[in-house]
């Protein structure tokens, strides 16, 4: 998908209202993938706690979070302007709300600890939330897109 994947989606064809709800989930889903690709650099410093570099975390952490709050409300919005019928995409949605939900629940963990690790960080990046999350991304990008080549 990459950074610009999800910004493409929506833009041929859309009416403004679509067209802003298409730049809001590209800029949500780039906030996602900018906070795991960080988290990556992260997990590789091998760091004990929030020292030196570790001081962004917390921002990455929070950024994440609050990309995720109403994603699935937002996706069925977002699917009806595009006046395409809701009801296929409502079962999936509601997989990336579970989905971003887990998540969530696992990013605020991680918040509420004195001192984030190197080794937290990197036990979140290998969960199956926010795997499954970022392939929940993947998939609807690329259905965002067929629907209006």
């Amino acid at each position: 998908m990459g950074r610009a994947g999800l910004r493409e989606a929506g833009q041929a064809g859309v009416s403004d209202s679509g067209s802003a709800a298409a730049r809001e989930l590209a800029a949500r889903s780039d906030v996602i993938e900018e906070a795991y690709e960080f988290f990556l650099a992260y997990a590789a410093q091998g760091l004990p706690g929030e020292t030196g570099a570790g001081h962004q975390i917390r921002e990455f952490l929070k950024k994440f979070d609050t990309a995720l709050d109403g994603l699935a409300e937002f996706l069925i919005g977002y699917i009806g302007r595009l006046g395409v019928d809701v009801e296929p995409y409502r079962a999936f949605i509601a997989v990336i709300g579970r989905d971003g939900s887990d998540a969530q629940a696992a990013l605020r963990l991680v918040l509420a600890q004195p001192s984030i690790s190197s080794q937290i960080i990197d036990n979140l990046n290998a969960s199956i939330h926010v795997r499954a999350l970022l392939t929940d991304l993947f998939l609807i990008d690329e259905v965002l897109k067929a629907l209006h080549p």
